[in-house]
C-alpha cells in the first residue's frame, strides 16, 4: 500500500485485512513466534488467516496452542504445525495426541527461559547461560559452564522469521500499546521476527500516542491490521447456586 503524497512516497504499513498483511511474507517451513498466553492477548485473526494461507511444515514458537478450535490449535487441527518450541501445552487435547503419536516435534523450554529466547533474539544475542533447567531433561544434550562455581546451561535466542503479535492499539507508522496482562510475550515477539505483523484493536493517527506509553516502537513494526477480537475464554469457572 502506497500513500498518496507523491512527495514523500511514503509505504503504509496499515493493510484492509489479515490476509492482505500475510501475502508474500508466509510460505512453507518458517520459523514463526506468536504472542499470547492462553487465549490473551493472541493474534487471533491472524492466525485465522495464517491457518486459510495453507502455508505448511511450521515450526512456531509461544508459550503455548491454544486450545483445541481456537488459537494455535487451529493450525493443529489442519497439521500445518511440524514443531512447536513452547512452555505450556495442557489446555490442548489434540497436541497432546499428535505428540504422543510422534506426529508432533516439541521442544519443551521452560517459560521464563522462553521469554528470555524470544527476548535475546530480538537483541541480537545468539545465546545465554541460565539455571534454569540444569540437571533436568530440558537441558540434556546442551552445553554447560560453571560461573562463581555453580552450573549453568546454555540457551539459544530465537530469531524467527515472522512474527506475529497482538496489541490494544497502534498508530498508522506501528507503535503498539498493550493492554494489561494481555501484554504478555508480544513485546519479546515483536522484536525476534525478521517481520512483525500486529493485530490490533484499534489505529489512531502518528503523534496520538504518549511515547512514554508506548511498548513497543515503530521500528519493530512492518505490518498492522486493525481487527475485531472474539476474546474467547479458555477456562470458565462459574458459582453454584446457593
Amino acid at each position: 500500500m502506497v500513500a498518496t503524497n507523491a512527495s514523500t512516497a511514503v509505504t503504509s504499513k496499515v493493510f484492509p485485512t489479515c490476509a492482505d498483511a500475510l501475502r508474500g511474507i508466509v510460505k512453507d517451513g518458517m520459523l514463526i513466534a506468536v504472542g499470547g498466553f492462553g487465549l490473551c492477548g493472541i493474534p487471533e485473526q491472524l492466525i485465522v488467516a495464517l491457518r486459510e494461507s495453507g502455508a505448511r511444515n511450521l515450526t512456531v514458537a509461544s508459550n503455548n496452542a491454544g486450545v483445541d478450535d481456537w488459537g494455535l490449535g487451529m493450525l493443529l487441527q489442519t497439521k500445518q504445525v511440524r514443531k512447536m518450541i513452547s512452555s505450556y501445552v495442557g489446555e490442548n487435547a489434540e497436541f497432546e495426541r499428535q505428540f504422543m503419536a510422534g506426529e508432533l516435534e516439541v521442544e519443551f523450554t521452560p517459560q521464563g527461559t522462553l521469554a528470555e529466547r524470544l527476548r535475546a533474539g530480538g537483541a541480537g544475542i545468539p545465546a545465554f547461560f541460565t539455571k534454569t533447567g540444569v540437571g533436568t531433561p530440558v537441558a540434556e544434550g546442551k552445553p554447560h559452564e560453571v560461573f562463581d562455581g555453580e552450573t549453568f546451561v546454555m540457551e539459544r535466542g530465537i530469531r524467527a522469521d515472522l512474527a506475529l503479535v497482538k496489541a490494544w492499539r497502534g498508530d498508522t507508522v506501528g507503535n503498539l500499546v498493550y493492554r494489561k496482562t494481555a501484554r504478555n510475550f508480544n513485546p519479546m515477539v515483536a522484536t525476534c521476527g525478521n517481520i512483525c505483523i500486529a493485530e490490533v484493536e484499534e489505529i489512531v493517527p502518528a503523534g496520538t500516542l504518549d511515547p512514554d506509553q508506548i511498548h513497543t516502537p515503530s521500528i519493530f513494526v512492518n505490518r498492522l491490521v486493525k481487527t475485531v477480537s472474539e476474546k474467547r475464554i479458555e477456562q470458565r469457572t462459574v458459582r453454584g447456586s446457593p
